[in-house]
């Protein structure tokens, strides 16, 4: 089967399939992206925010044939998929309006000297390796605030987002980008190293897994090149006590939902106060129980398929495990019998840490709750996972909730809220979670030449 095609998860069936490039192709687009880096890192500030200011329009304009592009490449529904075009828009859109003044110089206390400053620079040719689950955001994300900068972009897409890849492309070199500015890598994985050993590409940005974060972490190493990895995730969200247990659930079977539950920052794990924990539990269920499960492409889906049925076998794999060493199944806990790669929204409790699930991501429309007894035990259980993407913790009184979430050893903490991401927000986690930042002006600190310029004074 092509490695790069549309393969619609709500039918198993491949729509179109796309060329894909040999070692030769691949290396001849990192000497295109270089040359169009030459003349991209000449251009002003206020162009290269003209171009993604027009891309974030062309996003709005063209939001409708975005979204369907997604829903029917890896299942996501299509009011989800409008909200990820939102977004997506709204980070070039930030960038465009806040790059300018990021760019400016930083005067430094002269210090003998009479000027220093720090300017910023681009460094030049980027490789972003970018997941299927949010095909639209994860670009967004790296590749608004550095084309910002001047550097230009090679993006290895996953194999099954080749059409909105090409609309990624498309968009920007209408909204006035230069030819290789931004150019789609229809690579297999096996050549990233290639790419990557290449002294013209300057640094490489992945967001996946940890499998394939390694790998590519092991090749930037190898050659010097600075790498950022945004990997998996294990979220904890913290409940302390809720008035309203019921609107409560309702927040958690939403957040956990969404995308079908393919999420890095999703709310995987729920530890829930012995107080209301049955009562939450409960409720929890009848929510996802509720959630219209369908085709991806009609209005009043909430939940689609998974991205393939691999995906949606290895998710079964970790439920079953867990049930079979005691875990308990309170709705869902197996694939849906109908066409494509569809798995039942699912609520697991009871879980030990003999199961795979307690270590490991569940990458799917799974819930698992956990009962504790107090603040102390839940920052225990949630801060002795291997991830450390983020955390959020509730409650009523939202300074004690704060005082929590500063325990929580992860990389975004959030308190009566789960998951934001927004432009100007720093983007990123810790441990296993992988390294660096991105969004916000963190997201321009990365791929930079922070370039010290002190002017002595004259001697006499």
């Amino acid at each position: 089967m092509a490695n790069y095609r549309t393969e619609n998860p709500a039918t198993g069936e491949v729509e179109k399939t796309f060329d894909e490039l040999d070692r030769d192709g691949a290396l001849a687009a990192v000497e295109k992206a270089h040359t169009a880096y030459e003349t991209w890192r000449q251009t002003s500030p206020q162009d290269r925010a003209q171009v993604l200011r027009r891309t974030a329009e062309l996003y709005d304009e063209r939001a409708d044939e975005l979204a369907r592009a997604i829903a029917v490449e890896m299942g996501k529904p299509m009011r989800e998929a409008k909200g990820e075009v939102k977004l997506s828009g709204s980070i070039y859109g930030w960038y465009a309006e806040h790059g300018p003044d990021l760019l400016e110089d930083e005067e430094l206390d002269a210090q003998g000297a009479l000027r220093s400053v720090v300017r910023k620079e681009p460094v030049g040719v980027l490789l972003g390796v970018m997941p299927w689950n949010y095909p639209y955001y994860q670009v967004a994300r790296f590749a608004a605030p550095n084309l910002m900068l001047g550097n230009t972009i090679l993006l290895k897409h996953a194999g099954i987002c080749a059409a909105s890849s090409s609309l990624i492309e498309e968009v920007l070199r209408d909204a006035g980008l230069l030819e290789g500015g931004y150019i789609n890598l229809f690579a297999s994985s096996k050549l990233i190293p290639d790419v990557i050993a290449d002294p013209r590409v300057q640094g490489v940005s992945l967001t996946g897994s940890e499998a394939a974060g390694a790998s590519v972490a092991e090749a930037a190493g190898k050659n010097l090149t600075k790498s950022v990895l945004e990997l998996g995730g294990s979220d904890p969200m913290v409940v302390l006590d809720a008035a309203d247990v019921g609107t409560m659930a309702k927040v958690a079977a939403r957040a956990r939902l969404s995308n079908c539950g393919q999420a890095c920052n999703s709310p995987k794990r729920m530890f829930v106060d012995d107080a209301i924990y049955d009562d939450f539990v409960d409720a929890l269920t009848q929510e996802v129980e509720k959630a219209a499960v369908g085709d991806p492409t009609d209005e009043a889906t909430r939940v689609g398929p998974m991205s393939s049925k691999d995906a949606r076998d290895d998710l079964d794999e970790q439920v079953q495990d867990a049930v079979a060493k005691g875990a308990t199944v309170r709705t869902g806990g197996k694939p849906l019998d109908r066409p494509g790669s569809f798995y039942a929204p699912t609520v697991l409790t009871d879980l030990t840490p003999k199961m795979r699930a307690w270590s490991e991501e569940l990458f799917g429309p799974v819930a698992m709750v956990y009962r504790v007894s107090d603040a102390d035990e839940a920052v225990r259980l949630a801060n002795e996972s291997s991830f450390g993407l983020s955390g959020s913790v509730w409650s009523d009184d939202p300074e004690k909730a704060a005082e929590v979430a500063a325990r929580l050893d992860v990389g975004m903490a959030f308190v009566n809220e789960h998951g934001t991401t927004l432009p100007g927000l720093p983007f990123g986690g810790v441990k296993r979670s992988g390294y660096g930042r991105e969004l916000s002006k963190e997201g321009m600190n990365e791929f930079v030449n922070r370039k010290l310029v002190r002017v002595a004074a004259t001697k006499k």
